[in-house]
């Protein structure tokens, strides 16, 4: 017999249509639950995901709170002195600077030491300084460098040797030409009182470009005029006098950088006033504010009826914990021994809001800064209280990190059954096939059959066949 390639070739029968429907009486009801199930746990995750976002923007603030260090911090205002010169001075706080104003005046700005070579050494920049070649040691206050030059080597080549040197510590070389003669100048950048410029040598042919002459007592060939010498920086906080080397005093106010900018005019001072950064404080207070609602907001609406979190027990308990906390008894802060003390409140929604029921939070800031900081961030503080629960729920081992690798598990597993449900359609199809296979072979045969028995009746002398 020829092979049946579809089922119901053989009898005629629609076995294909049979199978299908048996197979779709079978399969669509589990793909259905498969596919509503995928969907359950997807949108569960997604949910979760927005309720441990808004957990960790909260816990990001609190961190935040949490380090004393933001509620030390500082601010300078300076009130400059009205000149067309530019500013006086310019500051730099540390957190741990006291509070306060002051009166500065520049009376002197540093300057380094400027040397120059005397009149009638050299006529032009092609003179040469050594014949044989020499070293020359340039020093200024606790810095030096050495230099040597080769034999011939001219003015120009000395000032291009000092300005291209790797160890020059700061002087600069110029050549002035006037006409008539060339002139050697050097610039130290060392400034302060008796930093001056000294330049000493090997050989007395570079005495005429050394501050000192070889012999170790006379004047060499280069000087440091009057009122070229290096001077000290001189300010006067609230008419106390102070010198530095340089124009950067640190300290002259105690944890506080003070830079002299000019010199002042007709004892001309410029005010300047060291006050608490409160603005910043209050910034992160309403980031505090503005999170934890967020995040208040998010578990209602994530658990509310028809949500896939609601009745959730882990929500439930955070939450309880989140307001147990923030109920929790303030200690250590001073008169501050709760939220509402420095000026924070819960709504019956269970929003914070900013509250003058007790007092203000900027009246509690101006009346026990000290201990805001504190109420926050010390060990009994609200910040403190708080970081340990979030830590619990956000951190890479925590609550939510778990509830998201159990739903993601899940996911996998439902991969799984889909695919190994696939599979048991797929035998369950080739076994209906050989079954019906073996039903549509045995159908046509006992047609044929049927066929052949009709015929050989019919040929038979005296069978008549029904006409029904």
């Amino acid at each position: 017999m020829a092979l049946i390639t579809s089922a119901g070739v053989g009898s005629g029968l629609d076995l294909e249509s049979i199978i299908s429907a048996t197979l779709s009486a079978e399969n669509t009801p589990k793909i259905q639950a498969f596919a509503e199930k995928q969907e359950s746990l997807q949108v569960e995750l997604s949910s979760l995901g927005e309720v441990k976002s808004a957990m960790s923007k909260l816990q990001d603030t609190i961190e935040k709170l949490a380090d004393i260090d933001n509620f030390n911090k500082r601010i300078a205002n300076i009130k400059q002195p009205v000149s067309d010169d530019g500013d006086l001075i310019s500051v730099t706080p540390t957190s741990d600077i006291s509070p306060g104003d002051f009166n500065i005046e520049v009376v002197e700005l540093a300057q380094g030491s400027r040397a120059t070579s005397n009149a009638g050494l050299f006529t032009s920049t092609d003179d040469v300084v050594t014949a044989s070649g020499g070293t020359l040691s340039f020093a200024a206050g606790d810095k030096s460098f050495d230099l040597t030059l080769d034999a011939g080597a001219t003015l120009a080549d000395l000032r291009d040797a000092i300005n291209d040197s790797d160890d020059n510590f700061g002087v600069t070389a110029n050549i002035i030409n006037t006409g008539t003669e060339s002139k050697l100048v050097l610039t130290s950048n060392v400034s302060g009182a008796g930093n001056d410029l000294v330049i000493t040598n090997d050989t007395a042919e570079l005495d005429n470009v050394s501050t000192l002459a070889n012999d170790g007592v006379s004047a060499g060939g280069i000087a440091i005029a009057t009122g070229d010498e290096a001077k000290s920086a001189e300010i006067k906080v609230d008419g106390i006098s102070i010198v530095n080397d340089t124009n950067t005093f640190k300290d002259a106010v105690q944890d506080m950088t003070i830079v002299a900018k000019r010199q002042s005019v007709d004892n001309e001072t410029a005010k300047l006033s060291v006050e608490v950064d409160t603005a910043s404080v209050t910034k992160l207070v309403d980031e505090f504010i503005s999170n934890y609602n967020n995040l208040i907001g998010q578990i209602g609406l994530q658990t509310r009826i028809g949500k896939p979190l609601n009745s959730d027990a882990t929500l439930r308990s955070f939450d309880s914990q989140l307001v147990n906390a923030l109920s929790t008894e303030i200690t250590d802060a001073g008169p501050f021994t709760s939220i509402f003390d420095i000026g924070l409140g819960v709504n019956k929604e269970g929003y914070i809001e900013k509250s003058s029921l007790v007092r203000s939070l900027n009246e509690a800031m101006d009346e026990n800064y000290d201990d805001i900081g504190k109420a926050f961030a010390g060990e009994g503080g609200i910040a403190k209280q708080l970081e340990s629960l979030l830590e619990n729920y956000v951190e890479n081992d925590g609550i939510m990190k778990q509830r998201e690798n159990s739903l993601n598990s899940q996911l996998e597993d439902l991969e799984d059954d889909v695919a190994n449900h696939e599979y048991r359609m797929e035998s369950l199809e080739a076994r209906l096939r050989q079954q019906y296979a073996g039903l549509d072979v045995l159908l046509a045969q006992m047609q044929s059959t049927q066929t052949y028995l009709s015929s050989q009746l019919s040929s038979l002398p005296g069978f008549t066949k029904s006409s029904s």
